[in-house]
């Protein structure tokens, strides 16, 4: 009965995760706009994430007639080197509830619950890891926007590169602390999104808390507001500035850091999972050895990534 059990276990958890890393974007703002640009890129294989970066420029001459056009090899690209990490959460049916449960239609159904729920925490966990730094669980979580963009862009390693380092400059992001008010909010944003701005290089995505969520629809209270449908329609609560999406993830169940403000430039962040390991059941029976258990693990490998640093900014309120 328990091999039986067993195969009910593995295909309802299989049919489930299919639909489980549609769900992990979909909950989660920043996610949900690289899915939509095509910015999710499986890897697969090698022990560490490439994304190349371009950081130089090459030589331009103005020249006429028969004038020699001189040409000096520059290096005009380097190499960010993620690191990969990996997460699980194990899904887990005693015997003694499936006792309780007998016949198919309730055992699929506490199959379901179980898988619902381990589902709800990999989805949770991941919108939670994509604003951390990557020191949580002792270095093992994906690097986050506290560390791609970070609060001081001239310390820490970001992709193997040394931002404090003299000459690396172009790999530090813009970061602004300042108090904010609701006098001057408007003109502290305008200031980070113009210093972001590069031809049609602009953020297109801002994430706030909800202190400086609240605080920008305030002053917009007496205009109309417009929001892109495509993201309101998605569940999340969107303005509009210069053409890019605000969305508010603080308050209860948000992530985004308090007092923070990220101006995203998406075309340049990337979501770099393992083929083989994209919210998928990790192979192999798991008969607890010493417990009358049955146990299934979902597995995801691979990292938040970023091509752009000088691109991308956040916006901190100081205010005591």
């Amino acid at each position: 009965m328990a091999l039986l059990y067993n195969d009910i276990f593995t295909s309802t958890l299989e049919s489930r995760t299919k639909t489980l890393a549609d769900n992990v974007t979909e909950n989660n703002a920043l996610l949900s706009r690289l899915r939509e640009k095509g910015k999710i890129r499986p890897i697969s294989g090698g022990s560490k994430i490439i994304e190349e970066l371009e950081y130089g420029q090459g030589d331009a001459v103005w020249y006429a007639g028969y004038d020699t056009i001189n040409y000096s090899p520059k290096q005009l690209f380097t190499a960010a080197e993620y690191q990969l990490k990996m997460c699980a959460v194990p899904v887990a049916v005693s015997g003694e509830e499936m006792l309780k449960n007998s016949g198919e239609e309730a055992i699929i159904n506490l199959f379901e619950k179980r898988i619902d729920n381990a589902m709800k925490t990999m989805t949770n966990q991941m919108a939670k890891a994509v604003y951390g730094d990557g020191t949580g669980s002792s270095g093992k979580e994906i690097g986050g926007l506290k560390l791609l963009v970070a609060d001081s862009p001239a310390t820490g390693t970001v992709g193997g590169i040394d931002r404090a380092a003299s000459g690396n400059e172009f790999w530090r992001n813009k970061a602004t602390q300042a108090e904010i008010t609701p006098e001057n909010i408007a003109a502290e944003m305008n200031k980070m999104y113009l210093s972001l701005s590069r031809g049609t290089d602009k953020p297109d995505l801002i994430v706030a808390d909800d202190s400086l969520y609240t605080m920008y629809e305030q002053i917009l209270l007496p205009q109309q507001r417009f929001a892109d449908p495509k993201i309101a329609d998605s569940g999340f609560a969107t303005l509009k500035y210069k053409g890019a999406d605000i969305v508010f993830d603080g308050g209860q169940g948000g992530h985004c850091p308090e007092n923070h403000m990220y101006f995203l430039n998406t075309d340049y962040l990337y979501l770099r999972p393992h083929k083989d390991r994209d919210m998928k059941v990790i192979e192999g029976n798991r008969l607890a050895v010493n417990q009358d258990a049955l146990y299934k693990i979902i597995g995801w490998a691979g990292n938040l990534t970023m091509s752009n640093a000088a691109l991308q900014g956040v916006l901190i309120n100081n205010k005591a």
